[in-house]
C-alpha cells in the first residue's frame, strides 16, 4: 500500500526546464516529483514506470492530495523524492524514448536534481543556457508579481510584503533571498506543526489557539494582527499575520494550553 500524506503543507511549484515544466513541492523538508507528469513529459506510459517503481525497494513513493496548476480541483497525486526520481531515470533504456525527447531524458538525467535543489533551497533557479525570450518571462513575472504586492500596501502586514517581495527578487535573479529572520512570517498552523502536534490533534486546537494568541497580540500590541493570505492544507485562506518575532506569544499560548511538543 502506498503511503498517503494527509496534511500536504507546501504549493505545488511550475519548475521551467528545457522547454518543459517540473510540477514539485517541497514537503517534510524535502523535494518531491509529481511521478505523472514528470514521466509522461519523456513521452512514455506511466503505468509500467509506476509499477515498476512499486517493486523497487529503493523507492519512495506516496500519494497526497494538492491541486495543480490548470486544475480547479484537489486530487490525489503520486510523488516521489528526487533521489527516487533519478533511480527511476537511470533504469529507462533510452531506445523506448523517442529521438525528439531522448535530450530531455538526458537533460534530466545530468541536471534536474540541481535545478530542483537549487527552485526550494534558492528561491528559484535560473538555467545558465536560458534564452533571452526565458528571461524577459521571468523577468516580467516578477514585475507582475511585485505590481501584485504594491496594490496590497496598507490592506496586508508590511511584513509579510516585504518578506514576500525580497523572495519576488530572488526567483527573478537566480538568488538566495536575503532576509530578517524577525520579519518572516509566522502562522498557527506551521507553528502547530513545527512543534510535533499530529494533524488531527493541530485541527481540534487550532482555532482556540488562534483565538488567544489572537487576544495576548491585542494585548501587547494595543491593536488586531492585519490579516494576510496562507496556504494552509493546500487551501488559500486569509489568516490573522504573525512574524517570528511574535514567537513569545505563541509558546506563550502553546504552555498555557497545556499543549506538548514531541
Amino acid at each position: 500500500m502506498v503511503p498517503q500524506i494527509t496534511q500536504p503543507t507546501a504549493e505545488v511549484a511550475t519548475i521551467p526546464f528545457h522547454g518543459s515544466d517540473i510540477l514539485a513541492v517541497h514537503i517534510d523538508g524535502k523535494p518531491n516529483v509529481l511521478l505523472k507528469p514528470f514521466i509522461e513529459s519523456l513521452g512514455i506510459a506511466y503505468q509500467p514506470q509506476h509499477r515498476k517503481l512499486m517493486n523497487k525497494s529503493w523507492a519512495s513513493v506516496t500519494t497526497t492530495v494538492m491541486q495543480v496548476p490548470g486544475d480547479g480541483q484537489r486530487r490525489e497525486h503520486t510523488i516521489v523524492d528526487v533521489r527516487t526520481a533519478l533511480m527511476l531515470l537511470a533504469t529507462i533504456d533510452e531506445s523506448r524514448v523517442s529521438e525528439q525527447r531522448r535530450p530531455l531524458l538526458i537533460a534530466y538525467q545530468s541536471e534536474v536534481a540541481d535545478v530542483i535543489e537549487a527552485y526550494f533551497s534558492q528561491g528559484g533557479a535560473i538555467n545558465p543556457n536560458a534564452t533571452i525570450d526565458q528571461l524577459d518571462v521571468l523577468a516580467r513575472r516578477a514585475q507582475a508579481q511585485a505590481g501584485v504586492l504594491a496594490a496590497l500596501k496598507g490592506i496586508v502586514d508590511d511584513a509579510y510584503l516585504e518578506v514576500q517581495g525580497r523572495f519576488v527578487i530572488g526567483q527573478a535573479l537566480g538568488i538566495e533571498p536575503e532576509l530578517d529572520t524577525a520579519t518572516i512570517p509566522q502562522d498557527v498552523e506551521s507553528y502547530l506543526r513545527d512543534t510535533g502536534i499530529g494533524g488531527v490533534e493541530r485541527s481540534r486546537v487550532r482555532s482556540q489557539f488562534g483565538k488567544r494568541l489572537k487576544g495576548a497580540y491585542v494585548a501587547k500590541h494595543g491593536r488586531e494582527p492585519l490579516k494576510v493570505p496562507r496556504t494552509i492544507n493546500g487551501v488559500v485562506t486569509e489568516v490573522n499575520g504573525y512574524t517570528r518575532q511574535d514567537l513569545a506569544l505563541f509558546d506563550q499560548i502553546f504552555d498555557a494550553m497545556g499543549l506538548v511538543r514531541s
